[in-house]
């Protein structure tokens, strides 16, 4: 049930008729033989080069290994955790910030958001690494790369949390100020709930593009999942495996987001 409310995605699209459904069945058959074929071609020329030769593989059976790949991905999730909680925090305050009504902090607001989302997330990570120590600000790793991530971010979030705060009907903004309530509390009690409501999807999906720029943790030397990636390749000259490996738990974790957003979505109908 529904309780009358249509989502984005039903606005947007429409169900397929039983011919475009037979089009897109037909589509998907031709998409999996085209990949099946393709996985083999790969596969057929990794067994020709080498590539599937036990001593780029036996290593995988080990204990250790599969610990210190453990350790990699809790830093990796450490880190993603931690820019995704600056990102949103941040995000939240440039959201306010550019709704607040005041001119100068509106145009202050939009500002970094605008730089927020121009700006390479590289960048911000070099500048933490190279130019901030020179000031006498000494990091840890973590901060290295979550801080700027999480700057990179904010911007995008900022502008997915004022979206969801523009969906909301001004009218229960209306009628709860006519009750006598403060804007103040109107808006967190009652328009900002709502809000976040309409773009946890979103977030979610913002989650997953935090989760990949912590791939950059190699330029700070961050223990996360790539770095200890690098160490075994260079310990057991494995690179095809370890990335191989490495990809499929990158996909995984993506996987399990997408999925969490789907199902926040349907609870929404």
């Amino acid at each position: 049930m529904n309780n009358g409310q249509t989502s984005i995605r039903d606005a947007l699209y429409e169900a397929p008729g039983p011919r475009t459904r037979r089009w897109i069945a037909a589509g998907t058959a031709a998409v999996l033989l085209l990949l099946a074929a393709l996985i083999y071609g790969v596969v057929h020329q990794f067994a020709i080069n080498g590539q599937l030769d036990a001593r780029y593989w036996s290593f995988f059976a080990r204990y250790t290994t599969w610990r210190f790949i453990g350790n990699g991905l809790a830093g990796t999730l450490t880190a993603a955790l931690t820019a995704g909680v600056i990102t949103f925090f941040a995000g939240l305050l440039l959201m306010l910030g550019r709704i607040s009504g005041v001119k100068p902090l509106e145009w202050l607001c939009t500002a970094l958001i605008e730089f927020s989302r121009g700006v390479p997330t590289l960048l911000f990570i070099y500048f933490f690494f190279l130019v901030v120590p020179q000031f006498g600000i000494k990091l840890p790793p973590l901060c290295k790369i979550a801080v700027p991530v999480a700057i990179s971010a904010a911007g995008v979030v900022a502008e997915v949390l004022r979206s969801g705060v523009n969906a909301v009907p001004k009218g229960q903004t209306e009628a709860a100020v006519s009750l006598g309530m403060r804007k103040n509390s109107v808006f967190f009690k009652i328009v900002f709930p709502q809000a976040l409501r309409y773009v946890v999807p979103a977030l979610i999906s913002e989650v997953v593009i935090v989760l990949k720029d912590t791939t950059f943790a190699y330029v700070v030397n961050y223990a996360d999942l790539m770095q200890n990636a690098k160490v075994l390749i260079s310990n057991y000259d494995a690179l095809l495996s370890v990335y191989l490996v490495v990809a499929i738990i990158y996909i995984l974790i993506n996987y399990i987001l997408n999925r969490i957003s789907v199902a926040i979505a349907r609870r929404r109908k």
